[in-house]
């Protein structure tokens, strides 16, 4: 996108739809890049009306698809996950109905093997120290601080 170029509302219309059509968007990313574009406040509130109406943007639907892809793939707890929906503004409704994506099974089952898979990586001898290490390391990816302690207690001898 070169910086020097204006967009007329219906080419930032198009551009803002496969934008959205290409990948789950927040308004906040939207409205970013709307702005990056240079267009003017109400300019964006067209379009980003344009898009909700077209379903291109749907906020909860970008939750759900958030919430599945960080913690399949990240294998990120629901702390980190609530923090990073939050920077993206999004209601805490939408949060809290997005966090019905995780299995309840599959969430314990995944901090067993992240917890198992860091002990076995953590070469510390004293068995203190290496407890802290595997916290640590479960605590900044967002699980929560009872199951991580739990969990440790119960690996760690």
């Amino acid at each position: 996108m070169n910086p020097q170029k204006t967009y007329s509302i219906y080419e930032a219309q198009k551009v803002l739809e496969n934008y959205c059509a290409y990948q789950e968007r927040c308004h906040k990313d939207v409205t970013n890049k709307l702005k990056s574009m240079r267009m003017i406040p109400e300019a964006i509130d067209n379009i980003v009306v344009h898009l909700i109406t077209n379903n291109y943007l749907n906020e909860e639907r970008f939750t759900k698809a958030f919430v599945r892809g960080k913690f399949r793939i990240k294998k990120w707890g629901k702390n980190r996950i609530i923090k990073e929906l939050k920077f993206r503004q999004i209601s805490d409704y939408t949060i809290k109905s997005g966090l019905k994506e995780i299995d309840l099974d599959d969430y314990f089952n995944t901090l067993h093997e992240l917890t198992e898979k860091r002990i076995s990586q953590v070469k510390e001898k004293n068995s203190y120290k290496k407890r802290k290490k595997v916290a640590d390391y479960l605590l900044y990816r967002g699980w929560e601080s009872n199951l991580v302690y739990e969990k440790i207690n119960e690996l760690i001898k």
